[in-house]
């Protein structure tokens, strides 16, 4: 049985921090870059197919039983690997919840290994990448924002990066009883 720290969301070293990411190219002068970091113990080809299936009108975005309840039930996130949703490719659009014309292109993808986002808000230019590294006892797994140009850079390091936090961890912990559930 996988116990309640299973998951944990912890911040990256300096060395992770510097290191580059698939797609940092893409917003190569950012003003704001958040990173996180979740350590898994199963293998990478485990946890592979609940990231690829990630998204609006897809699996959804991961959350635990607890909070899903309050939302309404076609908004919460599938509880299973989904064949549907295995073949992401360069080119897909996936819809977000920023807003109601909000979305993500597939800019990379090394299966296995890393996926990166991008989008457009406004004049503002981001990737997501989503970062699979096998380690000894499992899987570590980053998750790196890149956005420019943003007008105030110290509200995005702030607010902005709570919110990161916030998301990061409440998707890890509902990837974590979606992992359980399977065993």
């Amino acid at each position: 049985m996988i116990g309640p720290g299973f998951f944990a969301v912890i911040e990256v070293t300096a060395a992770e921090r510097a290191a580059d990411r698939p797609g940092d190219e893409v917003v190569s002068d950012p003003d704001v870059v958040m990173d996180r970091a979740v350590d898994v113990p199963v293998a990478p080809e485990v946890v592979w197919p609940w990231l690829v299936q990630l998204g609006k009108n897809r699996s959804g975005w991961y959350l635990t039983r607890r909070v899903e309840r309050l939302i309404p039930a076609r908004n919460r996130a599938i509880r299973r690997i989904d064949p549907q949703w295995q073949s992401l490719a360069v080119g897909d659009v996936v819809p977000d919840w920023g807003g109601k014309h909000e979305t993500f292109e597939v800019l990379a993808l090394d299966p296995g290994a890393s996926i990166v986002y991008g989008s457009q808000r406004g004049k503002t230019k981001l990737t997501w990448t989503i970062t699979v590294v096998p380690t000894v006892t499992g899987t570590r797994i980053f998750f790196r924002l890149r956005l420019a140009p943003i007008k105030r850079p110290w509200l995005a390091n702030s607010v902005g990066d709570f919110f990161d936090a916030l998301t990061i961890r409440g998707m890890a912990n509902g990837l974590r009883e979606r992992l359980a559930d399977t065993r």
